[in-house]
C-alpha cells in the first residue's frame, strides 16, 4: 500500500471516529425532545387553540353535557380571532363577565403544591384553566338591537326575525296571548349591544342562563369580545359524537 493510500485510510477512519462521537444515546436526547414538545404544546395552547369540556346541557343538542355524565370534548381555535371578531351564529367559548361568576368555584386544589402542579400543566393544555369558561352561540353583535318576540315567538335582531334551526327546546309560546318574560318565558329586551360586545344565547333555550339572565348588570347581559377564548369548531370526544360544530348565521338563513 502506498503512502497516499495509507493517509487516505487514516483520514477516513478519523472522520468515522468523529461521526461516532457526535451520536448521543437516546436517554440523553429524551429530555431535549420533551422540552421541545412542551414548548410546542404551550405555543399551540396560547396561540392556536385548546380543548374544553362541555359541563352543562345549555347547548343541547348541538353540544352534549350534563351533571355526572360524559360531556362533549370540543376543540376551540383562536386563529380567526386575530383578524376578525366572532359573528352571528358562531359557537364561542368565553370567560364570564363579573356578574356571571357569582356561583363559580375554583377547580384548583387547596393544597399549594398540587395547585402549582395543576397551574403548570394548564399552561400546556393538559389541565383546564381555572376560570369560568362558558360556551354559547352568538346571536347579535355590537351595534345591533336584540329582543323577543315577534308574533310567532321568534327572536328579533334589528327588527328582523331569526331563523334558528339549532334550537330544539324553548319556553312555550302562545300566539296572540300574553307570554311570560325570561326566565319563565321567552320575552326579553330590547337590548342594544354595545360596540365590542356580543349577545349570546344557549341552543337549549329553556335550560340556559345566558345573556338574558344578566340584562340587569352593567353590560346589560352582553359579553366583551375580549373575553372570548375562541370559536368552537370540532367535537373531538366521545367517538360517537366526533364531528364539526356548525356556525349557522340566523340573520341570513
Amino acid at each position: 500500500m502506498s503512502g497516499s493510500d495509507e493517509g487516505a485510510g487514516r483520514g477516513r477512519a478519523k472522520r468515522r471516529g468523529k461521526k461516532a462521537k457526535k451520536q448521543r444515546p437516546f436517554w440523553q436526547e429524551l429530555p431535549i425532545l420533551i422540552v421541545i414538545a412542551a414548548v410546542i404544546a404551550a405555543l399551540m395552547v396560547s396561540f392556536v387553540g385548546r380543548p374544553y369540556v362541555i359541563p352543562s346541557q345549555s347547548m343541547e343538542p348541538t353540544l352534549h353535557g350534563c351533571a355526572g355524565c360524559t360531556g362533549d370534548r370540543i376543540y376551540v381555535q383562536k386563529l380567526t380571532s386575530y383578524w376578525s371578531d366572532p359573528g352571528p351564529g358562531d359557537v364561542v367559548v368565553f370567560v364570564g363577565p363579573p356578574s356571571w361568576n357569582t356561583r363559580y368555584q375554583s377547580i384548583r386544589s387547596d393544597k399549594t403544591v398540587v395547585r402549582g402542579v395543576q397551574n403548570f400543566f394548564s399552561f400546556f393544555g393538559l389541565v383546564p384553566p381555572d376560570e369560568n369558561d362558558l360556551v354559547k352561540r352568538v346571536i347579535a353583535v355590537g351595534g345591533q338591537t336584540v329582543q323577543c318576540c315577534d308574533a310567532e315567538g321568534r327572536v328579533l335582531v334589528d327588527g328582523k326575525p331569526l331563523d334558528e334551526p339549532y334550537v330544539k327546546n324553548d319556553y312555550r309560546w302562545i300566539p296572540g296571548q300574553q307570554n311570560a318574560t325570561y326566565p319563565a318565558g321567552r320575552v326579553f329586551g330590547p337590548v342594544k349591544v354595545p360596540e365590542g360586545h356580543l349577545w349570546v344565547m344557549g341552543d337549549n333555550r329553556d335550560q340556559s342562563a345566558d345573556s338574558r339572565a344578566h340584562v340587569g348588570d352593567e353590560l346589560q347581559g352582553t359579553v366583551p369580545v375580549d373575553n372570548v377564548r375562541g370559536k368552537a369548531v370540532f367535537k373531538i370526544w366521545p367517538p360517537s359524537r366526533i364531528g364539526p360544530i356548525k356556525s349557522e348565521n340566523p340573520q341570513t338563513n
